[in-house]
């Protein structure tokens, strides 16, 4: 399983690699740039279409893996030379959900045709969440929902609850692509965090999604950590919030013999974005303007303000999305399951702390430093 985990990764990010680097010719051809403004921290024109890359290498990867299922199934590879026996019996789960698996993925694309038309030419946010409503409402008529614990259980409040989470996602990772490396560092923490959730509990088919994401990711971060040479977009901040919105509604965080509470690890692993959406909505309603009008009230933003660079303020939002995303794993008897993870995870929590004040720090140094 760990083998068929490292080439899925790697698959997502050699194809993420290439498409970024491709994008980042072809989106000034299509008029996908990003100029600088008033709201803006860059000072340059940038490509966009980061995210088509993000899409292609995601989707690919997943279809590429089905073919290859497809391949050992009809035996036109026999099990054994290249595909370890173990696949053989996950054949028949995985195309059973190949159905739900095709709608996921045809959904996501349309979000992220919406994002790329809005990078392209604008589109109301009223039109937008419309869009992703009606979208998240198609999933859910065909199942995709969460599964509640009473009063919440019954099928109008799971599946409105259902509408808020993908779509608020959706707006998050949204709202949280305003410096380089920001957003897509966040998703990749996130995914990996959630990715070894999965494992833990034994859902390895949705770890196996969560692997294509990280690769796909991990692709775009090359040229997308700061100075970015091109940044995702609408069409890849719309896609990739909207399939860790999927990702966490069909992804099972508990099972029989674990405490109820490991439901709620994703608002451990999604605190920073969810955090960033209120606070800024919060902010802008307060001010009396509208919570979609762009501005630079985000968590980034407030932490330039305190006399960080861009890049710190980046890696300090990294660093408490990692240490607030290891809190989830404390939701699970981790010295039962894994010996060892607990004390690993409590280490790495430290080391998150102390980072956080290592650059907290550095940019008051640098606050405090005479100017020449």
């Amino acid at each position: 399983m760990w083998l068929i985990g490292l080439v899925t990764f790697l698959t997502a990010l050699v194809l993420s690699l290439a498409g970024t680097w491709l994008m980042r010719t072809v989106a000034p051809r299509l008029g996908l740039i990003d100029r600088p403004g008033a709201r803006k921290v860059h000072v340059v024109p940038k490509p966009m279409g980061g995210g088509v890359a993000i899409w292609a290498a995601f989707v690919l990867t997943i279809g590429t893996a089905y073919l290859a299922a497809l391949a050992i199934r009809q035996g036109w590879v026999q099990v054994g030379s290249w595909a370890p026996a173990v696949v053989t019996m996950h054949l028949d789960g995985m195309f059973s959900r190949a159905p739900i698996v095709a709608l996921v993925l045809g959904v996501a694309t349309i979000v992220m045709i919406m994002g790329l038309v809005d990078d392209r030419r604008g589109l109301s946010y009223m039109l937008r969440l419309a869009i992703e409503a009606g979208l998240v409402a198609i999933l859910i008529w065909r199942g995709v929902h969460m599964t509640l614990l009473p009063p919440l259980s019954s099928a109008a409040i799971s599946g409105a609850i259902t509408v808020v989470w993908i779509v608020g996602l959706t707006n998050s990772f949204n709202f949280l692509d305003n410096m380089d490396g920001l957003s897509a560092g966040v998703a990749w923490i996130s995914s990996l965090l959630l990715c070894v959730l999965m494992a833990l509990v034994g859902n390895y088919f949705v770890a196996g999604f969560l692997l294509a994401l990280l690769g796909a990711l991990g692709g775009f971060l090359w040229f997308n950590w700061p100075p970015a040479s091109i940044f995702m977009g609408d069409a890849g901040s719309n896609f990739v919030g909207f399939m860790l919105g999927v990702v966490t509604v069909v992804g099972t965080f508990t099972r029989q013999n674990l405490p109820e509470i490991t439901i709620a690890a994703p608002l451990c692993v999604l605190a920073v974005p969810i955090y960033d959406s209120i606070t800024v909505i919060l902010i802008r309603l307060r001010e009396g303007r509208s919570p979609f009008q762009a501005d630079k009230s985000h968590f980034s933003h407030r932490l330039v303000a305190l006399g960080m660079t861009g890049k710190q303020a980046v890696l300090t939002i990294h660093l408490v999305t990692l240490a607030t995303g290891l809190g989830s794993l404390h939701l699970y008897p981790l010295s039962e399951m894994m010996p060892g993870l607990s004390a690993l995870v409590v280490l790495l929590q430290v080391a998150c702390v102390l980072g956080v004040v290592a650059v907290l720090e550095s940019a008051g140094l640098r606050k405090d430093r005479p100017n020449h």
